[in-house]
């Protein structure tokens, strides 16, 4: 018997090029490899005992004996290589077309728009680091109390704003009114607050963030156990990304290690259901910025971490753990990469030693936790559950 899963995303640890990476400029991207051999080699033992190492097609880590889990890789099917549309298609939305991207800032009539809703100018609406923008419009903004609007090669319409300058609520306000005139053909994944603190020369992006994404267009994975009464715990920016639709309880995160805290306190509850976890520092703190040496200290950090939920797991729990998309620090620009994930899943439930291979879409793992719960199943995607199970 399964009463629970727990899913941990490890946001942006791709494991290598989709083969239409080309379409996307991210030929040669593989987080996990090209991480690993700049390095010279991970300490993941923890993941690697699960069987990380026998995944198809992985680079740079080891390949022990006897794994005790199951392994694959999975494609993504939709289009796109953000956040949004991996959760989404790990739920059981496929996106045919990908979210709009904005490479020379916002049109006159969005900015219009918004500048009018919330009456008063904007500074910025150009695509830029969230670090080097408020480095270089933080005096200005102070100075106006004009909120700063950018955008990156993700579909995202961000707000930056001092905490003294523009109080967190009325940011959140801001960002509210933006998402409600971002709809259709500018409909872009994520609306994004992004406070910060500090004076000129040494201003800090606090944990106050928060993102306000589309409401999917459908019912997911999460509507189905919420409503057939399971529990649908979210920790970090899952209750975010599904726009509040189908979780029961969440708590946002201030990093890695308070979403491994925090999950470890849901498990500590014996609920039935859901934990449904991202821990985002990976493409936040790491990926986007080139930083190679801390993505791979953030790997080896989390394995540590990892003892503590195998530990800590019941024998009708199982562990799913997978990643999003791919952020590879090694190259050229700071983009997320259209990549393969990996996927480690580990119960007493579970086959030891079982290789999933690879797999078409996300949609996979979200069909598999519906068959495990006996819900109704996804728009998309295969249950590998009898593949994995003891029979």
């Amino acid at each position: 018997m399964i009463n629970r899963v727990i899913w941990i995303v490890l946001d942006s640890v791709g494991m290598g090029a989709l083969p239409d990476a080309q379409k996307y400029g991210d030929e040669g991207s593989n987080t996990i490899g090209n991480v690993s051999k700049a390095l010279g080699g991970l300490n993941i033992p923890n993941m690697e005992k699960i069987g990380l190492g026998h995944i198809d097609g992985i680079k740079g880590v080891k390949k022990v004996e006897n794994p005790i889990g199951c392994y694959g890789r999975f494609s993504e099917k939709s289009e796109g290589k953000d956040t949004t549309t991996g959760h989404w298609e790990m739920c059981g939305v496929c996106l045919e077309k990908p979210f709009p991207t904005y490479p020379n800032g916002f049109p006159n009539e969005i900015v219009t728009a918004f500048q009018n809703a919330i009456g008063t100018k904007i500074i910025g609406n150009k695509p830029a680091s969230g670090t080097a923008i408020i480095e270089e419009l933080g005096k200005e903004h102070i100075k106006t109390g004009y909120p700063i609007v950018y955008t990156s090669a993700d579909s995202v319409f961000q707000i930056a704003a001092h905490e003294e300058v523009i109080p967190l609520e009325r940011l959140y306000e801001m960002c509210t009114i933006a998402r409600n005139i971002l709809k259709g053909e500018h409909g872009v994944a994520r609306v994004i607050a992004r406070p910060f603190i500090g004076e000129p020369g040494n201003f800090t992006r606090t944990a106050n963030r928060r993102d306000f994404s589309l409401v999917p267009p459908h019912d997911t994975l999460l509507d189905h156990l919420k409503n057939e009464g399971f529990h649908v715990m979210a920790v970090g920016k899952i209750e975010d990304i599904f726009s509040n639709q189908g979780i029961t309880e969440a708590i946002h995160t201030k990093d890695n290690m308070d979403g491994i805290d925090q999950t470890l306190n849901y498990m500590k509850q014996d609920k039935k259901g859901l934990i449904f976890t991202n821990l985002v520092d990976f493409d936040m703190k790491w990926g986007h910025r080139n930083d190679v040496k801390a993505y791979g200290k953030g790997l080896e950090e989390f394995d540590k971490r990892l003892a503590e939920i195998l530990d800590a797991m019941k024998d009708t729990d199982i562990l799913f753990i997978t990643a999003d998309h791919g952020c590879d620090p090694t190259m050229p620009g700071t983009d997320h990469s259209r990549e393969y994930v990996p996927f480690l899943a580990y119960g007493k439930a579970l086959k030891e030693n079982h290789n999933l291979k690879t797999r078409q879409t996300f949609s996979d793992m979200g069909q598999t936790i519906a068959e495990i719960f006996n819900v109704s199943p996804i728009k998309n995607g295969t249950s590998f559950l009898k593949e994995i199970i003891h029979q």
